[in-house]
This record gives C-alpha cells, sequence and structure tokens, in this order.
C-alpha cells in the first residue's frame, strides 16, 4: 500500500492508517462515489473503537461474475469481539483482482484484515488494496459499494 502500514514485525502485527488519512482530504474529490463514501466512513480507521472498522473482519467469500459484467463481490464475516455484523463490498467494472498468499503464517483458521486503502485510479475509477494476515488483496474497478450487515 502507498500510504497505509501493515505489516508483521517482531512484536505482532503493526497497523498504521496515520499517512493515509492525511492525504484522504486530498484524494477524496477524485475517488468515484462509492468509494468516497466508504474511506471517508469516520468508522473505517477506528481501530480502537468502532464496530464498523475493517481491521479484524475476515474474508468469508469470494464471487466473480461469469458473464464478462466486471462484477465482484467480496464477504467479510464480523469478529465476534469487535463488529455487530459483516460487510460486503460489491464491485462494478472491475479490470483487475487479484489475491497474493504469502503461507506464511499457519496457526490461524482464516484470513483477517489488517487495514485497507482506496485509492484514485488514472482512469476515473479506484483501486482498493486489503491487507489480510496472510495475504494481500487488489481490486481495479470503476467503483465499490460497502454494505454493512451484508454477511454474517
Amino acid at each position: 500500500m502507498k500510504y497505509v502500514t501493515a505489516v508483521w514485525d517482531d512484536g505482532g502485527f503493526s497497523v498504521d492508517p496515520g499517512a493515509y488519512l492525511a492525504e484522504l482530504p486530498r484524494l477524496r474529490a477524485d475517488l468515484p462515489p462509492g468509494a468516497r463514501s466508504f474511506a471517508t466512513d469516520p468508522g473505517h480507521y477506528d481501530i480502537a473503537g468502532a464496530t464498523r472498522c475493517v481491521k479484524d473482519l475476515e474474508l468469508a467469500g469470494v464471487h466473480f461474475a461469469t458473464d464478462k459484467s466486471g462484477g465482484l463481490v467480496l464477504d467479510f464475516a464480523p469478529n465476534k469481539f469487535k463488529h455487530d455484523s459483516g460487510l460486503r463490498i460489491t464491485y462494478s467494472g472491475v479490470t483487475h483482482f487479484s489475491v497474493d498468499y504469502e503461507h506464511s503464517i499457519d496457526w490461524m483458521l482464516v484470513d483477517a484484515v489488517l487495514l485497507d486503502e482506496i485509492l484514485p485510479d488514472e482512469d476515473g475509477g479506484c483501486t482498493h488494496e486489503i491487507a489480510l494476515t496472510d495475504a494481500s488483496i487488489l481490486v481495479r474497478c470503476r467503483d465499490l459499494e460497502a454494505v454493512w450487515g451484508g454477511t454474517s
């Protein structure tokens, strides 16, 4: 990610959205409406207290459109200690999707979100990068819609 820090170090996972949050006022005008709404939601990066912070959500499903419409849906289950509900992100106009697995953490049953970053793309869309505990997801799309309660 360009601004967000989400890494493993000797003390565990280290996450810091500070640099991204500092840039977000400048970036927001160039983000498509759904991406802008999700990225600027007050709870999105409130790691300590928000039930709508993405940190610790668990990747629960990946659903591709098979009709070349460019649709993609990612489902995230709630962490029972933190979230009231899960999150469903529906992407439109997807031109790139990739998952890079590290396969270095074998003691975790599921991949959980560390943090994410949404940036404007040169074509008017956006990129959404999600750092997971043992993988990363990158989506390039026209826009996205994030709905809490979309999965349980």
